[in-house]
């Protein structure tokens, strides 16, 4: 079966889409334009599809590179036999393959090695034929001695290291076994004695409590339980085993080696076998299926985190604000930044309204000052330290001065590393390192795309465990996730940062630089054309990007849409043909195209036009909203006057809130007090499916106030 025909099994798609989507991966298309722009040729397969079968292709190719090596390597041993070459080749795991090669891999220095060293390959020959002979084992034994073996029970001890190494390493035992242990393995975790548990100093219990005494199925484990004894077990807190049923081993054993009771030597495999099992094949086999369980958390680990994150980057923005951005402290101060609307700092502060300087009348003096001034509409501030003490600060500000003012806390996680990047020093100039934060924190709720994408993927929280997984993998897939909100967004060429323009498709770091640089040497671009001018902008680089970079109030009107220019002459002929005035407002141009389409049916204007379908219904949307923004549809953020305290809140109460984290086991809702609370996954719905940014009405089922925590009802 090849490689199109695996992966079109896999995800139940059609073989020649797979093999469409191959093709074009490898002529180097980007996964977002061969989404949007080549619809015709993948059967219209969706982003999440076209990534993975990029993701499959990758591991079916390596996988054949892996096969080669092991081929490669037992050939050179002179040990590769027709039959062992067709079973390499019909191997679909890295598992199974690794498996295989396992007799053949160059070993360090094992009890078998030695014993083959000393010659007694062939005694263990005899204990693996089980034959029926007269002679005793240890008569068949004296034979091997030498100076290295130097009694018959030494050269039997030998030959069973060397059949127990046989059969641990016997491909079609360690599957079965492995199997088996995933499917009927028991997990034990227990405390370490004398360990201390205190990683939260809030949880007197003890961060990893639930743990302490815990035994569970493996196949029953859910990620957050894995990485979570996996962390706890890596900082000495907990010790781990797995318990593998006998009557699994020794069946997987037994039907591959069976001691013959006619034979003097079965006493002596059993022994081997015995040794086998205990020494080699199940220690080796616990350490697949740990692995195998932390490879399963961790990638749906990395799934939550990238869905999240994509959640996060997808959020509206809230246009036309003047915005105060506050990153709250303690001992240094909270900085205090204003932005004007379209996020250039107006002006910037330091106030000290919180222990040990206590100056809040101060502070507020200034801030009511900076408001006025500015002409304030929205106050924004981090959730870091300090964040619900100065939420106070802001919400005492509003009610005593009856300002017309609202403030909502921000996910301010990355502000810091903004701050001191080359990039946060080009932008804000002569800034002080420390306002720099304050100025990222405002700009976040303008634009979140445009501000978050400056800001490396994984050091926005909104993940679970995401420290404890594999960095490049996270990595690849947080890229691939900001990569396909900013192209689905969409970037307007003349005002977008190179941290936002590096993530269109088909351009990097380096020719974001020069686009910038082309700008603020030449001025605004007029037309996509023009960017082509840029040095690095080339012919290929030009057809992944130019559908996703916006020329707004250019010489075409269709620049600003997601129109591809391959595909204007036949928008150009829609336009046309339809009498559609450009100019009109959205629902006027509607109107206009639905009549148009009443007279030619579509599968006749395509023909006609040279153009497939799907292509011709995007440009038909198009032409009714250019450019339009897919975060407008999502709900908008909740802005606030006034907070909460967790001693205000009582069982029953229902309150709105926005989700800021989702995780396996429910989701965290900010509800506008100290402490987001605990919506379990039992409270949600089936029907319903959360994601970070929703705005939920909830009711308040548990308050804990001396460990911080509230658990959340749905409403």
């Amino acid at each position: 079966m090849t490689h199109i025909e695996k992966i079109a099994r896999t995800l139940r798609i059609k073989s020649g889409q797979v093999a469409a989507t191959v093709e074009l991966l490898d002529a180097d298309n980007t996964v977002p334009f061969i989404s949007r722009y080549r619809k015709e040729a993948t059967g219209g397969l969706d982003e999440e599809q076209i990534r993975q079968i990029e993701e499959q292709l990758k591991a079916l190719r390596a996988l054949d590179e892996r096969r080669q090596t092991v081929l490669k390597t037992i050939t050179e041993q002179e040990q590769l036999t027709p039959e062992l070459e067709s079973q390499i080749n019909a191997v679909e795991t890295r598992a199974e393959l690794e498996d295989l090669y396992r007799p053949y891999k160059p070993k360090r220095q094992t009890r078998a090695s030695i014993a083959h060293k000393k010659g007694l390959g062939g005694l263990a020959d005899l204990i693996l034929q089980q034959p029926q002979t007269k002679q005793s084992p240890e008569e068949r034994a004296a034979a091997f001695r030498n100076a290295e073996v130097p009694d018959e029970e030494a050269a039997l001890a030998g030959a069973r290291d060397i059949v127990a190494e046989q059969i641990s390493d016997h491909p079609a035992i360690r599957k079965t076994t492995r199997q088996k242990a995933l499917e009927w393995g028991r997990q034990f975790t227990q405390k370490a004695p004398d360990a201390e548990d205190t990683r939260d100093a809030r949880d007197a219990r003890g961060t990893y409590k639930d743990y302490y005494e815990f035994e569970l199925n493996v196949d029953r484990l859910r990620p957050h339980q894995i990485l979570a004894i996996n962390r706890a077990e890596k900082e000495n807190v907990l010790r781990v085993n797995i318990d593998i049923p006998e009557r699994d081993w020794r069946r997987a054993i037994d039907d591959h080696f069976h001691p013959r009771l006619s034979s003097p030597f079965a006493r002596e495999l059993t022994l081997a076998i015995e040794d086998a099992a205990k020494r080699l094949l199940l220690p080796a086999i616990e350490r697949d299926v740990r692995r195998t369980l932390s490879d399963t958390a961790e990638i749906h680990a990395i799934h939550i985190f990238a869905e999240n994150l994509r959640n996060l980057l997808s959020q509206p923005p809230l246009t036309g604000h003047v915005v105060m951005g506050i990153d709250p402290g303690f001992r240094t101060g909270c900085k205090v930044a204003i932005v004007d609307p379209t996020g250039k700092p107006l002006d910037s502060a330091t106030i000290y309204p919180h222990a040990p300087q206590n100056q809040s009348q101060k502070a507020l003096e200034t801030l009511h000052k900076l408001i006025a001034q500015h002409t304030v509409t929205l106050v924004t501030i981090g959730n870091g330290t300090a964040s619900r003490e100065t939420e106070q600060l802001v919400a005492d500000l509003i009610q005593q001065s009856e300002l017309n003012l609202h403030y909502l806390i921000v996910n301010e996680a990355g502000a810091s590393v903004y701050s001191a990047s080359p990039l946060a020093r080009a932008e804000l100039p002569g800034m002080d390192v420390s306002l720099r934060g304050a100025v990222s924190i405002a700009r976040r709720v303008q634009d979140p795309l445009a501000e978050l994408v400056k800001i490396d993927p994984k050091s926005i929280g909104v993940g679970m465990y995401q420290h404890d997984v594999d960095q490049k993998k996270l990595a690849e897939t947080l890229q691939s996730v900001v990569e396909s909100v900013v192209n689905r967004v969409g970037v307007d060429a003349n005002t977008a940062s190179p941290a936002l323009l590096g993530y269109v498709s088909g351009i990097g770091p380096k020719l974001a630089t020069r686009i910038v640089e082309y700008r603020n040497q030449n001025g605004p671009f007029y037309s996509r054309e023009e960017l082509q001018k840029v040095s690095g902008m080339g012919a290929k680089t030009f057809e992944q990007a130019a559908g996703f970079l916006r020329i707004n109030g250019g010489e075409n009107p269709l620049d600003a849409s997601a129109i591809h220019p391959e595909s204007y002459p036949v928008a150009e002929a829609v336009v046309r043909d339809a009498a559609l005035e450009l100019g009109a407002s959205p629902e006027a141009r509607a109107a206009t195209l639905s009549a148009y389409r009443q007279r030619v049916p579509i599968e006749e204007l395509a023909k006609r036009l040279g153009v497939g379908i799907p292509t011709l219904e995007d440009i038909f949307e198009q032409l009714i909203r250019p450019g339009r923004d897919p975060r407008e549809d999502l709900s908008k953020p909740i802005l606030r006057s006034d907070v909460l305290k967790m001693e205000d809140l009582v069982t029953g109460m229902t309150l709105k809130g926005t989700v800021r984290n989702v995780v396996d086991f429910g989701a965290f809702v900010d509800i506008g007090v100290k402490q987001d609370g605990l919506l379990h996954r039992s409270q949600i719905p089936r029907n319903q499916s959360l994601s970070v940014g929703n705005v939920i009405q909830v009711e308040i089922l548990k308050v804990e106030i001396e460990r911080g925590r509230i658990s959340l009802g749905w409403a």
